[in-house]
Formats: structure tokens, sequence, C-alpha cells
């Protein structure tokens, strides 16, 4: 790994992880004027999607961390994986604060209007979320071969974050949550881009 590529991945995941914790705090004195937010809402919606969404990549990076001696993708796994459980303990700790319940009897992304959607699969319940069958498979590749699946998936996993994201930036009535999922947007994008050249590198390229 060259020395500015990886200190941009460390100093990426600082950054994110110094904001997020930022945002924490300053969630019980929120400028967004709106109020508590109820069950129905986006905010509450997305704060439960996104915590899942969120720890599947968690899972999927620590997963290839174990199958790969690269240190380039052991990093970007690692960053990749605390900043998203940084996030996940967010979305959860505003849902305590709000009083909400953690999981609904709605199906994933009604709060987009987007609950009836067909599933990818076992596993995948929102855009981007890797099956079980893939899962699986990941966890039984080495070497290149799992840094590549990893990447592809990661990838995938990473544009349906986003896509989610931008849908609570713009239906988000909490100030410092729509300003986390534009954070989000943001870093994933990066992370997409990263994990073009890091795919580039190896001979291959995301999934079509």
């Amino acid at each position: 790994m060259t020395s500015g590529r990886a200190g941009w991945i460390a100093g990426s995941a600082a950054a994110v992880l110094v904001a997020a914790g930022a945002i924490t705090y300053a969630v019980a004195g929120d400028d967004g004027g709106a109020g508590t937010p109820s069950a129905g809402s986006a905010d509450a919606g997305f704060a439960r999607d996104m915590s899942v969404h969120h720890q599947q990549a968690v899972e999927m990076s620590y997963i290839v961390r174990d199958r790969t001696e690269d240190e380039e993708v052991r990093r970007l796994a690692y960053d990749i994986a605390q900043t998203q459980a940084n996030q996940r303990g967010m979305l959860i700790g505003w849902l305590d604060l709000w009083g909400l319940p953690k999981v609904s009897s709605d199906p994933p992304m009604t709060w987009m209007g987007m609950g009836d959607m067909p599933s990818a699969g076992e596993g995948s319940l929102m855009p981007g979320m890797a099956t079980d069958a893939e899962m699986k498979k990941l966890a039984g590749l080495n070497g290149r071969r799992a840094e590549v699946y990893y990447l592809q998936l990661m990838t995938e996993h990473h544009k349906g974050g986003v896509h989610m994201a931008e849908g609570c930036a713009a239906r988000c009535t909490v100030g410092v949550e729509k300003r986390l999922a534009r954070g989000m947007v943001e870093s994933q994008e990066s992370e997409i881009r990263l994990m073009a050249d890091l795919l580039a590198e190896r001979g291959a390229a995301p999934r079509a």
C-alpha cells in the first residue's frame, strides 16, 4: 500500500469516528426543530434499517480480515467495520433516546415507499445486502479470491447504503440524523471509488 493511500484510509475513518461521536452528543440539542419522531417516521425507519444494513457490513469486513494477509484490504475492512459499528451504535442509541422500538412489523424500506420490493434472496433484506449464500461463499474463500469477492460485495453494499442515506437526507426531519446521512453518502461514495481501484489492481471489476 502506498503511504498516501494508507493515510487516506486511516484519516478518513478517524474523521468519521470523531464526527460520529460529536453527532451522538449533539442529538439531545438537535436543531432540526421537529421534536421526537414517530415510530413510522423516516427518521425511525432509517435508524432501524440502516442499523441492520451496517451490521452485515461489519460481519462481512471481519470475515475478510481472517481470509487474507493483504494489508490494504485488511485495513480497509477494519476501517469499514469500525466506522459502521460506531454509526450503528448511534442509530440504535437514537431509537432508545426517542423511546421507539428497534424492530417494526412493517417490511424494511417502508419509510422509503419500498416495503413491497422483492428480496434478492435469504439474508438480503435491503438494497445491496448480501444473501446468506454469498456470505457463506465469502467465508470459504482465501487470499486474492476473498479480496475480490469482498470488494465486489461491499461495493454493492455501499451502493445500497448510499441509496438509503440519500433517502434519509431527503425525508428525515431530525437535523443531526440528516447530517449523518449526508456524511454516509460522501464517505461511502469515496470508498466505492477506492474499491474500484483495488479491484482493478487485482484484474477485476465491480459486479454488473
